[in-house]
């Protein structure tokens, strides 16, 4: 073997090495708030702090409204915290529906050390504090970008009504081979959340929305997604959408009515 190709395999080993060891900091992009900060909202509201294990406790907020239809769990995307993704809350409790918002672990007040199957359990955890509340037949499970992928993993192991996916990716790993197609992502990555994997185990009905000029994330992936259960998945193409501005397209928010009434 000669030198250079010594000096080309070291050097891409130690890419692969760096990846695996820093990725959580491309991925997630958390704010952090204190544990004292208060929350201010002008719609009725209580702030949840839902223990997991010890050490570990996840943090959310809990819109309501009177006689609720049912409850939106709603997961957000990578970045910020709760304290920012609230005011999506009124687009759903705008139609009789109650909202609950959680932080994963190191986002806002969440605590505890972030791992994939870690923060399966916490949505796990979550998710039977309500079924306390609500029937499981009012619970309506709501993943944004990253978050679909936990969204899908809950609603693969419980019976929720509807399973809402908004801009998600195939797999983990295929979104994020896009961007480095020279590495072998499926054993570099930590995280792989593989929504491709939990979505034929969905028994519920599955909408995915997703706007046709997302770069991030290209509506292909959903578009395959709703191939590997087509009876029970409805994609909705919101036209001109991108990754980050469905909310902004008042088409979203019809199909949102139209998914959500009674």
């Amino acid at each position: 073997m000669s030198p250079t190709l010594v000096y080309i395999i070291a050097g891409y080993s130690i890419v692969l090495i760096i990846i695996y060891l820093v990725q959580e900091k491309f991925i997630f992009k958390p704010e952090k708030l204190k544990q004292d900060f208060l929350y201010k909202y002008d719609v009725p509201f209580k702030e949840l702090f839902i223990d997991v294990e010890p050490g570990v406790v996840i943090n959310g907020l809990h819109f309501f409204v009177n006689d609720p239809l049912g409850l939106i769990l709603y997961f957000h995307g990578n970045t910020r915290s709760i304290k920012g993704w609230a005011k999506y809350a009124k687009d759903f409790y705008r139609y009789k529906y109650d909202v609950v918002m959680v932080d994963y672990r190191g986002f806002g007040k969440s605590t505890g050390k972030r791992g994939e199957k870690a923060m399966f359990k916490d949505m796990q955890v979550v998710y039977n504090y309500l079924s306390n509340l609500y029937h499981e037949n009012q619970l309506i499970i709501y993943g944004r970008s990253l978050g679909s992928g936990f969204a899908s993993k809950l609603a693969s192991d419980n019976s929720p009504r509807y399973l809402i996916l908004d801009a998600p990716f195939y797999s983990f790993e295929r979104a994020v081979q896009r961007f480095l197609p020279i590495l072998p992502m499926k054993y570099v990555l930590r995280f792989q959340l593989q929504t491709n994997k939990w979505i034929r185990k969905v028994n519920c009905h599955t909408y995915i929305l997703h706007g046709t000029k997302d770069w991030l994330i290209p509506i292909k992936q959903s578009e395959q997604l709703q191939k590997l259960n087509p009876h029970k998945i409805t994609l909705i193409r919101i036209e001109g959408g991108g990754h980050n501005n469905l909310p902004s397209f008042p088409q979203y928010h019809n199909f949102i009515r139209d998914i959500l009434a009674p």
